[in-house]
C-alpha cells in the first residue's frame, strides 16, 4: 500500500511538473507568436511595443497589454490599446487562429495631418467585443508608399480577411482639429454600436443606437457651434471588398459597379446653431449604393488637392481640373433611392418646412414646400429636377471658372446637359406686396436631343392663375374691365427631325381662360444641323437653306373681344355697339386696301370682321406657301413689304361658334 501510495505521488508530481513545463511552453509560444507579429511592422518600417503578454491553457485565454504602434514611415498614425483578452484561442492552421470572444479595452486611434488640410483627429473606444472571430496570425505587409489612399486600402483588406459572428461596442468617440482652417473643429460620438455576421468584408447589418455631435464652425465671420443627435442608425448589406476594388490601382479598368451598401437608414435628426438655427429630420433612408473602379478615383482626388492647404485660393485652371475630377468621382457613383423625411429649419426669419427630399432614376424633388417670404406664406407641393446629373453640373461649373471673363453662350447654354427638365406643380405664392395669391397647377418644362449644348426638342405647358397687376399699364385696360385674374394654359412644343430637316412648332395653345384661346401651328422645312450653333454668323449663313412651310392660327374668343369693344367705346366716348360696328369699318376699310393686291386676303378680312361683330366664335386663318418660299426672303419681304408677303401664300379663313 504503501509503495503504491508512493507511486500515485510520484505520477502526480510527474505530470504537475509536466503541466507546468507544457503552460510555460504555451506561455513562451504565445509571447513569441504575439512578438512576431509586432516585429512584422517594425520590419515595415513602423514602431511597435507590447507589455506583459500572459497565455491560460485550461481557458485558452491570451492576453497582452500596453500595445503602442505606429504603422508605416510617415507616422500619421498611432494607435494604443490598454488591453486585448482573446478567449478559447486556438489555431485554425498554420496561417490563421480563432476565438471564442475578444475583448479590446481603451482602444485610441490617432491620425496627426493627414491630407493637405492638416487635419487632426482621433478614434476611441473604451471597450469593444468580437464573437466567434477567425483571422490572420500576422498582419499583411503595409504599403511601401504610406499614401493615405493605400493605408485605407490596406486597413480595408485587413478588415476583409477577418470573420465574426458580432462586433459590439457601448461607445466611440471621434474628434477632430483643422486648426485654424476651414475645416473647424468638434466631435462625433456613437453609442450602442453592432456589427452582425462579418465575413469576408461583408455584412450583413451594421447599427448604432444614437450618434451625437458637437462642431465648432465659422458662419460669415462669426464664431458658431453646431451641436445635433441622430437616433437609430442602420446599414444593411456592407461589402468592404467593393471599396477596396476601387482604391485598387490594378482595377482602373474595371467599369462594372461594385454595390457597396443595400440599405442605410436613420431615425429623427436634430441639429441646432449657437446663431439660432434649429433643423430637425424625420429620418433619411439611401437604397443600393454602388462604386465604379474606373471613375472611383480618390487617389486622384487628394493629388489634386493644393499642397498648401485649403487656406489658399487655388489658381482657375487648379479649379476647373479638380471640378473636373470631382465629376469623374460622382459618375462612379451610382444611388438607387434618396429619401428625407419631413424637414424643418427654424431661423430668426421663420419656420421652412419640406415634406420629403427625394433622389431616384435621376429625378430629384422636393415635396410639400411650406415657407414664409416678407409678403406672405409661400406652399409648393412638388418641385422637380429631371434626369439631374451632379457630374455634369460639375463639369458645367468648371466652364464657368474664368474670374473676369462672362461665359460664353456655349457656356451659358452647357446647362441643358446638367438635367433634362423641371417641373412646378402645386403652388400657391404671394403676389408682390398685395393679399392675392399666384396659383399654379403646372410648370413643366422638358428638352432633348441635344446637338452641342443646344436642344432641338423641347414641350413647356403652364397652367396657372394670376392676379392682374394694377400697377402695370398695359394690364389696366383688364382692370378696368373688371378681369382681375387670368388663367392661364399654355401648351408650346417644337421638335426638329434630322432625316427630313422638318421643324415643326406643335401645338402651341395658350387658353387665357377667362379671355381667348389661341393656337398656332408652325412648319419650317430644309432645316440644317448647322443651325443649332451659337455662332450667330454661321446661323445664318445656314439659315438660308430654310424654307417656310404651312401656317395655322385659330383663336377662340371667350370675352376678349367684348374687352376690346368696352376699351374701344371708353376712349371714343361711345356706345359699345357703336364701338364694335367702328371697329368692324375699320378692319374692312384696311382690308380693302389689301385685297386689292391678294384676292385671298378678302376671305380673311371678312373673317376677322365677322369674328368681331359676333362674340364666343373662333377664328381660324391657315396660310399654305405657293411654291418653295426660303425664310429668309419672307423675313424680309415682310417687315418691307407685308401685303406683298401674304401674296406668297394661299390663305383659307373662317369663323364659326
Amino acid at each position: 500500500m504503501k509503495r503504491i501510495l508512493i507511486g500515485l505521488i510520484a505520477v502526480a508530481v510527474v505530470a504537475v511538473g509536466g503541466w507546468f513545463g507544457f503552460n510555460l511552453y504555451a506561455q513562451h509560444r504565445a509571447t513569441a507568436e504575439v512578438e512576431a507579429a509586432f516585429e512584422q511592422v517594425r520590419k515595415q518600417g513602423g514602431k511597435a511595443s507590447h507589455g506583459k503578454v500572459e497565455f491560460d491553457v485550461m481557458s485558452r485565454t491570451l492576453t497582452v497589454e500596453d500595445i503602442a504602434v505606429t504603422p508605416g514611415s510617415e507616422q500619421q498614425a498611432q494607435i494604443r490599446i490598454a488591453g486585448i483578452k482573446g478567449t478559447g484561442v486556438r489555431l485554425i492552421d498554420a496561417t490563421r487562429f480563432s476565438a471564442d470572444s475578444i475583448d479590446i479595452t481603451g482602444f485610441e486611434l490617432a491620425l496627426g495631418e493627414i491630407g493637405p488640410a492638416k487635419l487632426k483627429g482621433s478614434y476611441k473606444v473604451q471597450q469593444l467585443t468580437l464573437r466567434d472571430y477567425a483571422g490572420p496570425l500576422q498582419s499583411m505587409n503595409a504599403p511601401a508608399g504610406g499614401s493615405l489612399i493605400d493605408m485605407y486600402r490596406y486597413a480595408l483588406e485587413q478588415y476583409a480577411s477577418v470573420t465574426a459572428s458580432s462586433v459590439t461596442a457601448p461607445s466611440l468617440t471621434f474628434t477632430f482639429d483643422g486648426g485654424s482652417g476651414t475645416a473647424g473643429s468638434g466631435e462625433f460620438s456613437y453609442s450602442g454600436l453592432m456589427i452582425q455576421n462579418l465575413k469576408q468584408g461583408r455584412i450583413d447589418a451594421m447599427k448604432a443606437d444614437r450618434a451625437n455631435f458637437s462642431i465648432n464652425v465659422q458662419q460669415a465671420g462669426k464664431a458658431d457651434k453646431l451641436t445635433g443627435e441622430i437616433s437609430t442608425i442602420a446599414v444593411n448589406g456592407i461589402d468592404v471588398t467593393a471599396i477596396v476594388a476601387a482604391l485598387d490601382p490594378q482595377k482602373a479598368g474595371d467599369d462594372s459597379y461594385h454595390r457597396v451598401y443595400g440599405q442605410i437608414s436613420t431615425g429623427p435628426y436634430v441639429a441646432t446653431s449657437t446663431l439660432g438655427m434649429r433643423m430637425q429630420v424625420d429620418g433619411i433612408a439611401i437604397d443600393d449604393i454602388a462604386i465604379q473602379p474606373s471613375k472611383f478615383r480618390l487617389a486622384e482626388i487628394f493629388a489634386a488637392l493644393p499642397a498648401t492647404g485649403p487656406s489658399s485660393v487655388p489658381t482657375p485652371a487648379q479649379s476647373r481640373e479638380m471640378m473636373e475630377k470631382l465629376a469623374g468621382l460622382y459618375e462612379g457613383i451610382r444611388v438607387g433611392r434618396i429619401e428625407i423625411g419631413s424637414l424643418s429649419v427654424t431661423t430668426p426669419q421663420g419656420t421652412p418646412k419640406l415634406k420629403a427630399i427625394r433622389y431616384q432614376q435621376g429625378e430629384f424633388a422636393l415635396e410639400g414646400l411650406d415657407a414664409p417670404t416678407p409678403q406672405g406664406q409661400l406652399k409648393m407641393e412638388r418641385f422637380a429636377l429631371k434626369s439631374f446629373s451632379v457630374a455634369n453640373l460639375m463639369r458645367w461649373a468648371a466652364g464657368l471658372a474664368n474670374p473676369g471673363q462672362a461665359p460664353s453662350p456655349d457656356q451659358m447654354l452647357g446647362l441643358f446637359r446638367v438635367l433634362d427638365g423641371a417641373e412646378i406643380k402645386g403652388v400657391i405664392a404671394p403676389f408682390k406686396t398685395t393679399r392675392q395669391f399666384v396659383t399654379i397647377d403646372t410648370i413643366s418644362l422638358n428638352w432633348g436631343q441635344l446637338i452641342g449644348s443646344i436642344p432641338s426638342k423641347a414641350n413647356l405647358v403652364v397652367k396657372m392663375v394670376t392676379p392682374v397687376d394694377p400697377s402695370s399699364p398695359a394690364q389696366r385696360p383688364l382692370i378696368m374691365a373688371g378681369v382681375d385674374k387670368l388663367a392661364i394654359d399654355l401648351d408650346l412644343g417644337a421638335a426638329w427631325t434630322e432625316s427630313s430637316g422638318a421643324f415643326a412648332l406643335t401645338p402651341a395653345t395658350i387658353d387665357l381662360g377667362n379671355l381667348a384661346k389661341a393656337q398656332a401651328r408652325f412648319a419650317l422645312a430644309n432645316v440644317p444641323r448647322g443651325m443649332f450653333t451659337t455662332d450667330p454668323a454661321q446661323a445664318m449663313g445656314q439659315a438660308a437653306q430654310i424654307e417656310t412651310g404651312a401656317i395655322e392660327l385659330s383663336l377662340r374668343d371667350s370675352g376678349v373681344v367684348d374687352l376690346v369693344v368696352a376699351q374701344f367705346s371708353r376712349i371714343q366716348n361711345v356706345s359699345r355697339d357703336a364701338a364694335r360696328s367702328s371697329i368692324v369699318e375699320i378692319i374692312r376699310a384696311q382690308g380693302e386696301k389689301i385685297a386689292a393686291s391678294n384676292l385671298d386676303a378678302r376671305m380673311a378680312v371678312d373673317a376677322l370682321a365677322g369674328f368681331v361683330e359676333t362674340s364666343g366664335q373662333t377664328l381660324t386663318i391657315k396660310l399654305t406657301p405657293l411654291g418653295k418660299l426660303p425664310l429668309l426672303q419672307l423675313m424680309d419681304v415682310l417687315s418691307n413689304e407685308p401685303i406683298i408677303a401674304l401674296a406668297q401664300f394661299r390663305i383659307e379663313a373662317s369663323t364659326g361658334l
